[in-house]
């Protein structure tokens, strides 16, 4: 069997367990890790919750560390091509031999833990025994590692980490975490464990009160943004943006990362502590200036503000709820000069997907609608009629299928243009997977 047939087989065996499938409770990932030899114990971890920005300050963690020297292994969810990203060493995907090779290994184990389980290892148990195994193998000296949904019972709570990291804190997956912000920081909160060092963005007083009352309980020490660290300056530069950053060894001059919006200056600012915290600097001892400038610069985000194409310009953003898309909006209104913007939105069926839209419209002259590649996608007609409440119907057009949207949205940015089209924009948005779908298409 070649390579790339074996990962195939895997990946169908993976997607058998169920792609969405969720059980929270951590005794089948605990029993399985046992039975590998608790691979998640061989190195220290940096463990990232919230509810927006974790997979890019997890990706600018890694790339801080990276210049540092470290080796490092980064599990982020969800994948926008292929579930290898998912599991990545020294800054790269792993390749589809070792990643076929760790789950053979696996597999046999994980039979035996479903065996005597009334529910079954879910894809994601599989993906987050996979990555801990990988690294314990690579081996890594540090693995950076984000919560699939949550945090107290999400598969990655069993590294128990000494250092956490809380992005912002919003309103997401009410269904499985609770309706209020408070109920959904509680239940962030259980990644902090004993002796943590707890590294927190700007929240809500609702969602601070849960992360400093867990910390006081199990005698975490907590540093927030805006207190120990934060963003003093920002200035938008060709490419992303140049910051100046307080981090908790001191002021970080001329930090350029080529990344777009006030909120990944945030992620950035987070980032930064992270690694303070994780490499001992502090108010005697600031990480070395240049090291710091390097590991930002080649840092990197796909799917979030992403340029795939240009003439006329292609942003790629994976913004599927209020807070995340509040945030887009704010960074295309600073930092972006279009004369005409069209969206093309496709989302899932549990999101608020008015809430988008209305957040979407002042920054929109059209929007042409879709439905992606998911099982849970909102169907293109629902969404139209909630599009035509939002923008009229004279502003919204319609397409079943992603292929069709985005050379429609083309067109319509194109039409009565004169001249040159540097000024024109097409926005693909509204949940990751749309931005996947579009990703896969794009950047052939």
């Amino acid at each position: 069997m070649t390579d790339r047939t074996d990962f195939a087989a895997v990946e169908a065996e993976l997607n058998a367990r169920g792609f969405t499938r969720m059980v929270f409770e951590l005794d089948r990932i605990e029993s399985l890790l046992d039975l590998l030899g608790s691979p998640q114990r061989a190195y220290p971890a940096i463990h990232l919750t919230g509810t927006n920005g974790k997979t890019s300050t997890a990706r600018m963690i890694d790339s801080l560390l990276r210049a540092f020297g470290l080796h490092t292994g980064r599990y982020t969810s969800p994948h926008l091509e292929t579930v290898r990203e998912r599991i990545s060493l020294d800054g790269e995907p792993v390749s589809e031999e070792r990643f076929a090779a760790m789950y053979r290994e696996i597999k046999p184990l994980a039979e035996l833990v479903d065996a005597r389980s009334d529910e079954p290892l879910t894809y994601f148990d599989m993906t987050t025994a996979l990555a801990f195994a990988t690294f314990a193998d690579a081996p890594v000296d540090i693995a950076v590692v984000e919560v699939g949904l949550g945090g107290a019972e999400d598969a990655t709570n069993v590294i128990q980490a000494g250092v956490c990291v809380i992005t912002p804190i919003g309103l997401d997956h009410t269904e499985w975490l609770g309706d209020t912000l408070q109920d959904i920081a509680l239940a962030k909160a259980g990644i902090i464990h004993p002796g943590a060092t707890v590294i927190a963005a700007a929240q809500e007083e609702e969602a601070a009160r849960p992360l400093l009352e867990r910390c006081a309980e199990v005698g975490a020490t907590i540093a927030r943004e805006g207190g120990e660290f934060g963003v003093l300056r920002r200035a938008v530069a060709v490419g992303g943006q140049v910051l100046s950053i307080q981090g908790l060894g001191g002021v970080y001059d001329d930090i350029f990362i080529p990344l777009h919006g006030a909120h990944q200056a945030q992620n950035a600012a987070v980032a930064l502590a992270a690694v303070e915290a994780f490499l001992g600097a502090g108010s005697r001892r600031q990480l070395d200036v240049e090291a710091v400038r390097e590991g930002f610069a080649s840092a990197s985000s796909p799917g979030r503000l992403e340029r795939v194409r240009n003439a006329p310009t292609i942003l790629l953003d994976g913004a599927h709820n209020p807070h995340g898309m509040a945030a887009t909006v704010t960074a295309l209104q600073e930092e972006f000069a279009f004369s005409k913007l069209v969206a093309v939105v496709g989302v899932l069926a549990d999101k608020d997907a008015g809430a988008l839209l209305e957040l979407l419209e002042p920054v929109v002259d059209l929007v042409v609608v879709t439905r992606n590649s998911s099982p849970r996608a909102m169907p293109a007609a629902e969404l139209a009629a909630l599009a035509n409440e939002v923008f009229g119907e004279e502003r919204v057009e319609s397409a079943e299928e992603m292929p069709d949207a985005i050379e429609l949205a083309v067109a319509l940015a194109e039409e009565d243009v004169p001249g040159e089209l540097s000024g024109v924009g097409v926005l693909v948005t509204g949940s990751v997977v749309t931005v996947a779908d579009a990703r896969r298409l794009l950047k052939r």
